[in-house]
């Protein structure tokens, strides 16, 4: 098995632990399998440069500054993010239709592990979202089942619900293939995904 690097070790169990302080739900679950399966078993771990940040990531500093502003679990989230933020592939999603320059250039994905980030994995994709204020990202959907950790506030729907508000420190369970959007209210939204990806059959 793989070393895991230092600053990524540090940002799973950083992120572990604030799912450890969830009460008992779904999404707490979800987190508790996602991260044993990390510590089952690293994978390749890419060394390569990244290329340049897109232009939201200009809000990263105002996003992180709301979780040093919280709760110690996440606090630390926020502090081992930061280490690793400007090693990731940030990229905005250009395959939406019928969106403006305000939605491609004020959003970027990242992974972090899985296919494309810094470390491969073929159970679990973590990542992390970050949108600009005032910017939706529009409804989507896809098979695996997703859980976001709230590091800076933002507000997400499920299929045709209302929008939910979510603070620095909550959650959000996306069941397999629900459709659901998130956007961003007067600050940056920053949020930490994990995605399984392993088929449970």
């Amino acid at each position: 098995m793989t070393e895991r690097p230092t600053y990524l070790s540090a940002f799973i169990d950083a992120h572990c632990t604030a799912a450890r302080a969830l009460p008992k739900s779904s999404i707490k679950a979800f987190f508790e399998k996602c991260h044993q399966a990390l510590k089952e078993d690293t994978g390749e771990v890419d060394g390569s440069d990244k290329k340049e940040l897109p232009p939201v990531c200009e809000y990263l500093e105002a996003a992180l500054s709301v979780a040093s502003q919280t709760s110690a679990p996440i606090k630390n989230v926020g502090h081992t993010f930061e280490a690793i933020a400007q090693k990731l592939p940030w990229q905005p999603r250009l395959d939406y239709k019928d969106q403006t320059d305000d939605f491609y250039n004020g959003h970027a994905n990242a992974v972090i592990i899985g296919e494309g980030g810094l470390e491969s994995h073929r159970k679990v994709r973590v990542g992390a979202s970050l949108i600009a204020p005032n910017v939706e990202y529009p409804n989507h959907r896809h098979p695996p089942e997703e859980g976001y950790l709230v590091i800076s506030e933002g507000e997400w729907r499920q299929e045709a619900n209302p929008w939910l508000a979510r603070k620095s420190g909550e959650t959000i369970h996306n069941p397999p293939n629900i459709w659901h959007a998130m956007k961003a209210g007067n600050k940056p939204l920053l949020a930490i995904w994990m995605l399984w990806m392993e088929t449970d059959s």
